[in-house]
């Protein structure tokens, strides 16, 4: 270990300055101004009969509309297609997130500076201002992020109240941020690792996946002196890094580290080297206990983090990371942005404005929880491996809820003396949502048991991977079967092995139905060693 810790050292050294970027600053163009300001713009989005059809029936591929600009400024031939992934995707008659291609019928129309960008309703996100903070707490650590306001919205006569307007990730963003915006920039798509066969947005070079797949082959090299000289040939480790600190401080369990969601990957063609860029940002801060220190299970991620000497390198950019975190600073920062939204959504939906102001409270608290939890994390060991006794259950507690969807509910509850997790679906008829805990192993066979009971479970109508109805997996894998009806309570049991000295593992009890509630006892929650 000493020798691999000496070269993981030297390769980290010969990188560079600590933290230098291989990203430039941005240059300034007509954006700036226009997201500088914070300005919300009015804007009507306006589609016939026949381009509303086409969105209703494929939501996917981009209509032909007309953009008007506070009631003077008018883009035609604008492409409009719907977006979101699981939780936040909503049909065209609901109130649906945009992307806009402001120069689909003209190659020089421009929307302030912008070829294309997004609207979000974020209906994940009370507040509207996730991914502001996060936007500029990336662009502060010198991470390139797409920066964010806000637009009041309209498709045709309907109001569609606030949404979050933001950059695209295209030519445009590349040529702000990189010396050559040519490199292949790829989409991470929804819950992928690159080992998937990710979507290329942006590129010159052939079709062929060759620079993502080098980079997979370096990070799961087995022999460890090898991947270790590999890496920092592939990956910008420095940019990585910053990234990996911030999203982890963010509690951003939904990104690349965390969940392999929300990310892009661009090759920089001037440094050969990968530079993964954050997306996705509307569910931060949920869990002020969030862990830094655990491993992420990433490809990327998780190489980097098994190697001595960029952990504690990892470790450092904590620190220094931690000002960009401070409280008070970030609920200044929300009152300012929640001053200027305020009496638009207050325009339209009294109440909204009202649950707003909620919001707004809600996030200044978790923002001063996360604070506390970073400063108290900074200094606590790293994570040791889980301790099994022979054929002995290990009980697993603080247990963290996620969620693909706005009205799942997910409580802790006490009922007749006993300790539940419970998961119950809302009135979407979509529920995909979880308790998870991360757990360090050794290398052995486990068994991952659980007692679930059931009630009115119904499946969803989609595609079965990774589950349906209620079940276990490993976060990153899937299941055969899944509970669904109605059953008393009942041992479920998930097997499985750690091929690795060691590897940190997300434990997974999920409900993924249409209806129904499932309810899971806690001290029920145990992982035993079956063998070494």
């Amino acid at each position: 270990m000493r020798n691999w810790a000496r070269l993981s050292a030297a390769v980290l050294l010969a990188a560079g300055p600590a933290f230098a970027q291989s990203a430039k600053p941005a240059k300034d163009d007509d954006s700036d101004t226009f997201f500088r300001t914070g300005q919300i713009p009015q804007l009507v989005i306006e589609l016939d009969d026949a381009a509303c059809e086409a969105l209703r029936k494929e939501p996917r591929q981009y209509a032909e509309g007309r953009l008007k600009e506070n009631n003077r400024n008018v883009y035609g031939e604008v492409g409009f297609k719907l977006k979101g992934a699981a939780g936040s995707f909503r049909e065209f008659d609901d109130t649906p997130s945009f992307t806009v291609k402001v120069d689909r019928g003209d190659n020089d129309q421009k929307f302030h500076g912008l070829r294309k960008f997004q609207l979000n309703r974020s209906p994940q996100d009370g507040t509207w201002m996730h991914e502001l903070l996060a936007s500029e707490i990336f662009k502060a650590a010198g991470i390139p992020a797409p920066r964010v306001t806000h637009a009041r919205v309209w498709v045709n006569k309907r109001d569609m109240g606030l949404y979050v307007l933001k950059e695209a990730f295209d030519r445009t963003f590349l040529k702000r941020h990189f010396e050559k915006s040519a490199g292949n920039l790829y989409d991470g798509g929804f819950c992928q690792d690159i080992d998937a066969d990710l979507e290329k947005d942006e590129g010159r070079d052939k079709d062929d996946r060759a620079d993502l797949k080098a980079l997979l082959e370096a990070c799961t090299e087995p022999d460890l002196v090898k991947r270790w000289a590999k890496v920092p040939e592939l990956l910008d480790l420095k940019a990585f890094i910053t990234l990996m600190a911030v999203e982890q401080m963010l509690a951003h369990w939904d990104g690349y580290c965390l969940n392999r969601n929300n990310y892009r990957i661009y090759f920089d063609p001037a440094t050969k080297k990968a530079q993964f860029l954050p997306h996705g940002m509307d569910q931060l801060f949920q869990d002020a206990e969030a862990s830094i220190l655990d491993n992420p299970p990433a490809i990327v991620a998780n190489a980097v983090m098994k190697n001595p000497a960029w952990r504690t390198e990892y470790r450092k950019r904590v620190g220094e990371l931690l000002p960009l975190f401070n409280a008070e600073k970030l609920k200044k920062r929300v009152d300012e942005v929640a001053k200027r939204l305020e009496p638009v959504i207050d325009s339209y939906d009294k109440d909204a404005a009202s649950a707003f102001k909620g919001a707004v409270n809600d996030l200044k608290a978790r923002l001063e929880a996360r604070e506390r939890s970073l400063k108290e994390q900074r200094t606590m060991p790293d994570p040791r491996p889980l301790v099994f006794q022979a054929d002995q259950p290990v009980r697993l507690l603080k247990w963290r809820t996620a969620s693909e969807c706005e009205d799942a509910t997910l409580e802790a509850k006490r009922e007749n003396g006993v300790d539940l997790l419970t998961i119950a679906c809302g009135p979407s008829g979509r529920c995909v949502a979880s308790w998870r805990r991360g757990v360090l192993l050794p290398r052995g066979k486990y068994r991952f048991r659980a007692v679930i009971g059931a009630k009115d479970v119904e499946k969803l109508e989609e595609e079965e991977a990774p589950g349906v109805g209620a079940g276990l997996r490993l976060s990153g894998g899937s299941r055969e079967g899944g509970l669904a009806g109605s059953r008393d309570y009942g041992a479920v049991d998930l097997e499985f092995e750690v091929a690795e000295e060691q590897a940190d593992v997300e434990l997974v009890v999920e409900l993924r139905a249409a209806r129904g509630f499932i309810a899971i006892k806690a001290e029920s929650l145990t992982l035993t060693r079956l063998s070494k």
